[in-house]
């Protein structure tokens, strides 16, 4: 069995795309997905699967959550090695720092790739920095200027349908929950 995480863009966001995560666990056990557990109310849900191949899972996913729940499922889908490699290549000091500063991932959907969506993210200076990762971006901001971050000037580009953000608590909360649930070390 492999571990994996999927990341629900656009759900339980402005009122738009309610998703109660207890029928978003039933709706993934149809799958027949192993151990389906979610992690609050953005769309995480972890879960074990024969599958190995990343596009079809991501398919199947979305084709289902869309006839389900009658809206255009947008997912991303990553591995208990693809979680583990982004939370210990983050750069040096990412997330040391939660009282001076905001800490956010943006996980890019195939077929957008890091060079490509480093064309639409703009950063503020002295406010803003961003780097690269394997099919993730690392975005922090001060907190006591957020309110001229840019980050959320990404939302109105194009390139944001192929993004979702989650901050680096969820990350790396995910990234535990994968390791003590068992799947994980294996």
């Amino acid at each position: 069995m492999n571990q994996y995480v999927t990341l629900l863009r656009g759900i339980n966001v402005g009122g738009s795309n309610l998703i109660k995560m207890s029928e978003l666990k039933v709706c993934m056990e149809s799958l027949d997905l192993q151990n389906v557990s979610t992690y609050i109310q953005s769309g995480n849900v972890l879960f074990d699967s024969d599958e190995t191949d990343h596009n079809e899972l991501t398919r199947s996913i979305e084709d289902l959550l869309s006839r389900t729940f009658q809206y255009k499922s947008r997912v991303v889908v990553r591995s208990y090695k693809q979680m583990k490699d982004i939370v210990r290549r983050a750069p040096k000091a990412f997330g040391e720092d939660p009282a001076r500063f905001r800490y956010d991932v943006i996980f890019l959907k195939e077929p957008l790739t890091v060079s490509e969506a480093m064309k639409s993210v703009t950063v503020n200076p002295g406010v803003d920095q961003v780097a690269t990762g394997r099919g993730v971006l690392y975005f922090s901001r001060l907190i006591s200027k957020a309110a001229q971050s840019h980050l959320t000037r990404i939302i109105t580009k194009p390139v944001y349908q192929n993004m979702t953000i989650r901050n680096w608590n969820t990350t790396t909360k995910l990234l535990k929950m994968m390791e003590t649930s068992g799947a994980g070390g294996r």
